[in-house]
């Protein structure tokens, strides 16, 4: 293509930029949705959230708190995948990871002692926030 019909002036240089900028935003959405679907498996007991954590989980309380943490986050995944392809999705999908997975990893910091299982889930959170973070500027910087 002529670089004169790609010119911001009638709107091809535009649109393009636009497709990758929202390309982009839904990659991030993407990482960050497939990494809060990685507790789904608790929903199964007791077994699965001890190969998730390394927990032995004797009270039912626990239990239901820990399928209930695993259901919330598939929740979440979903509703950040799917402002993937809704766009008046992302502004609250956006927020409400970064809101999640900053609040668990300053509770991380501040206890300060986990295991490698919870280790784990530190850098999976470490890296959908900065998913998080670079979707959030590319769909804020308009």
């Amino acid at each position: 293509m002529l670089p004169e019909l790609a010119s911001p002036k009638n709107g091809v240089g535009a649109a393009r930029g636009r497709a990758r900028r929202d390309g982009a935003i839904g990659v991030a959405l993407a990482m960050a949705g497939l990494i809060h679907w990685l507790p789904l498996p608790g929903l199964f007991g007791a077994d699965a959230l001890r190969g998730l954590y390394g927990l032995d989980i004797a009270s039912p309380d626990a239990l239901i708190l820990l399928q209930h943490r695993a259901l919330l986050f598939g929740v979440l995944g979903a509703f950040l995948l799917g402002a993937i392809r809704q766009p008046a999705w992302r502004t609250p999908a956006l927020l409400g990871g970064l809101i999640s997975t900053t609040g668990f990893l300053v509770v991380a910091i501040v206890v300060g002692e986990f295991g490698a299982e919870v280790r784990r889930v530190v850098i999976a959170d470490v890296v959908a926030l900065a998913a998080l973070l670079a979707g959030g500027l590319l769909h804020w910087r308009r």
